[in-house]
Formats: structure tokens, sequence, C-alpha cells
């Protein structure tokens, strides 16, 4: 029985109808941009597998210092106790991250890590003796599959199952271009409408699963003045915009408005361990300081702070800071830039966006739903090409890690190059019989 086969008789796939998915590839080894495959077939990983792989697969240096730390020190409880790893790691996360935050506290993933600031926003103004309920975020934006992160996030096919457990939230439309006014214009009124709003939930600049939609720093800044001039908590979710993928350590980094809190994870430790942050203020943590015990962030993780995940986080922030990191973000962004102007050009584009090391292209045809059919031939094609692109609906897009070549990125582009021409009906090419939906 192959490993694939023996994974269908065993395993239950994230985002995948299990019913009728193909199997599973079966990936053995990871060198850099490429993943190679049991059989012997290689991919290029142009979304950085989920958007987590900032450095290359198997990257010798992040390696080393993981096998170092877990022959030190492989986990401690972190109620009561502390370890290297865990305060050196806060220490430069602090450093680097948008001012104003002075706090690092630790969780599993990204959807804890909003999870997380939730709670916090919630129960600062309860300990206050000021309670507001009341959430405000983006209508097409994802958070994460928690609970509250669920809440926060659009409202869809993924989530219908779960409405009436969801508490409620105040959704403002996306500030593209264009449409600044109408976001600002709803922020306000919520904000002067209602004295319970404790905070803001926001990707900063760019939200992911929507289609990698961008909106300008300037109109952030402005909704963030407002949530300031009603003493709403802002939350910059940065689980993906973090760590270089906008061309600058944060998306924070473009605006003049800084938020209370920040959620990291996914190119937090390079993507090598799971790993979650939330940084917060010294004013939000201020107010759970107090000789009543019941205003205690009662929050925590079996898994909190582990020294092999800090470790791994260490390291990739070492790799990260390297002028050669640096030049990479650059010429993907410089290579991205080029080849979205070619690709605006051509038939059956709807629009090419680009921030950094992030492009998205999306095509007229086929709608953004999940469960398109053009799709899954879009997501086949791209295997059959040896590249792993894993579309939202008819919007193709790159996340790629850092040290991807030129050559690498030539056959992604290529790659979409012939996406588009299936698209317009210059290619023909079949859909697949069997898919797997989501991203």
């Amino acid at each position: 029985m192959s490993l694939a086969e023996r994974d269908q008789c065993t395993i239950w796939h994230p985002y995948t109808q299990m019913k009728t998915a193909a199997l599973p590839i079966p990936i053995v080894r990871g060198d850099g941009a490429l993943l190679l495959a049991e059989d012997g077939k290689t991919y290029v990983d142009a979304v950085a597998s989920w958007w987590v792989n900032l450095h290359g697969h198997a990257h010798p240096y992040i390696a080393q210092k993981v096998a170092e730390q877990l022959q030190t020190l492989e986990h401690v409880i972190f109620a009561g106790f502390t370890h290297p790893a865990a305060v050196t790691f806060a220490e430069r996360l602090l450093q680097i991250l948008p001012q104003g935050q002075s706090r690092i506290f630790y969780s599993d993933n990204g959807s804890t890590a909003v999870e997380v600031a939730l709670k916090m926003a919630i129960q600062y103004w309860n300990n206050l003796g000021s309670p507001k309920k009341k959430i405000i975020a983006f209508r097409d934006s994802y958070h994460g599959d928690t609970f509250g992160a669920m809440a926060v996030s659009a409202r869809s096919a993924f989530t219908a199952p779960f409405w009436s457990y969801l508490f409620e939230v105040a959704f403002i439309d996306v500030p593209v271009a264009g449409r600044e006014e109408e976001s600002i214009n709803q922020l306000r009124s919520i904000a002067e409408a209602n004295n319970d709003i404790a905070a803001f939930i926001y990707e900063p600049l760019v939200l992911g699963t929507a289609g990698m939609v961008i909106y300008s720093p300037e109109v952030l800044d402005e909704l963030l003045g407002i949530c300031q001039q009603h003493d709403i908590l802002t939350i910059a979710d940065e689980v993906m915009t973090g760590f270089g993928r906008t061309g600058r350590t944060f998306a924070s980094d473009y605006l003049q408005r800084q938020p209370d809190m920040v959620c990291l994870s996914k190119g937090l430790t390079g993507g090598t361990m799971a790993l979650g942050v939330t940084s917060a203020s010294e004013k939000v943590y201020n107010a759970f300081l107090h000789d009543d015990k019941s205003k205690t962030l009662f929050h925590g993780h079996s898994y909190t702070a582990n020294p092999v995940a800090c470790a791994a986080g260490l390291a990739s922030m070492d790799l990260l800071m390297q002028e050669e990191t640096q030049q990479n973000i650059r010429r993907i962004g410089q290579r991205h830039q080029q080849f979205a102007e070619k690709m605006q050009a051509l038939t059956h584009v709807k629009e090419v966006r680009q921030t950094g090391t992030i492009l998205a292209v999306e095509f007229e045809d086929g709608g953004t739903s999940y469960f398109s059919d053009l799709r899954d031939t879009l997501y086949s094609y791209g295997l059959d090409q040896g590249v792993l692109l894993r579309p939202l609906g008819n919007i193709i897009y790159i996340i790629p890690p850092y040290c991807i070549t030129d050559a690498q990125l030539e056959q992604v582009y290529q790659t979409i190059r012939g996406m588009q021409q299936v698209v317009s009906g210059e290619t023909h090419y079949p859909r697949p019989d069997q898919t797997v939906l989501h991203d």
C-alpha cells in the first residue's frame, strides 16, 4: 500500500471533502523553494505552504538551532516558569514590532493569537469597570477557524453551520481604491452611535483569503484615527502580512498610527514550528495588573512558549534580518511588479494586485467561490506544471519563500500565464474529475 493510500485510510485532511478528494501528494523532502514527492516529481512551493515558509524548506541554520535546543530543553510549563529562548525571542520581537508594543503573550497558532487578542480587548474594558462587548471587522476578512476568530471573519459557507454560535460583529466594507470614504463613514457612524465598541480588528493592507485584496496605508491610518478618537482598541492581525511579506517587516510599518495589539504566527518561526504571539501595549497590559486575582488574563496552552518553537523563531529572525534576505524580498517584489504589468494587459484578466512579495491575478471568469470548477482546473494545471498554487476561486496568488530563485519564479509566472490561456480558451485543459476544496 502506498503512502497516499495509507494516508487515506487514517487521516482527515483540512478543508478537504474526503469523499471526493484525490489521493494526497506524498512529499518526502523539501529543499529551498522545492517540495520533492515520493514519485520523484518536484514542485515549486509558490504559496510557502500556506504562507508560513520564509527561508526555504529544511533550512540548515534553523535545523541546527532546533537540534541544539532539543538537546537542552524540549519543553517546560510556562505558568510560573520561564526559559532563555522565550525571553530572548520576546525581547527581539519587541525591538522590531510596531511602536508601542511592550508585552508578548505566547500561544500556538494564528487563530489562538487572535482569540487571545479578542479576550484581552473584552476583558480590558471589564477590568476598567466599563464593559464593552462589540467588535468591528472588515466584511471579507479572515482571522482563523476557532470560534472567536470565526466570529470576526466573513460569514461564508465555511462558517455557516456555526453562525448561531458566533457573537455579533459590526462589519464595515474593505476600503479598496474608490470606496475609501464608504468604509470611513461606516466606521465613524458605528463609533458615534455606540459606546460599547471594544475593538477594531483588521488585516493591515492585505486581506488574504478574500483574494489578496489590497488597500492603502493612508485610509487605514484614518480608520485607526477614528478608533483612537472614540477610545476603541485596535488589533492588527499580521499573521499573514508579518515578517517581510508586504516589503517591510510588518504591514503596520507603513502607517503613522499603530495598533494596541498585534497577532503573529505563520512566518513567526519561518514555517518550522507551530507558534503564535499576541503582543500588547503597556496600556492594555496595565489593565490586568491588580490585587484582585479575578482580573488575571485566564488563558493558556499546554505548549505555550515551547522552547523548540522559540528557538526556531530566533533562528528565522536571524535569517530575516540578514541583508541577503532583505535583498531577496526586494528582488521578488520587483519581479512581481514586472510580471503584473504584463499580465494586466492580457485578455480575461480582471485585475492584478501586488505589494511586496505578494501578487494576485484575478481572472474575469469562474467567480471567486471556493467551490468554483475553475478553481479545481487551475489547481490541477499548476500541479501538472510542477508548481503548487492554491487558487482562491478565480484568483491566483503567489507568496513564495524568500530564497526562491529567478528561474523558479519564471516557472511560476509561466504557469500563471498558461492558466490565463486556459481561462481564455487559447489552451484546452480538461477539468479534473476529483477536487480538493478551499485554500
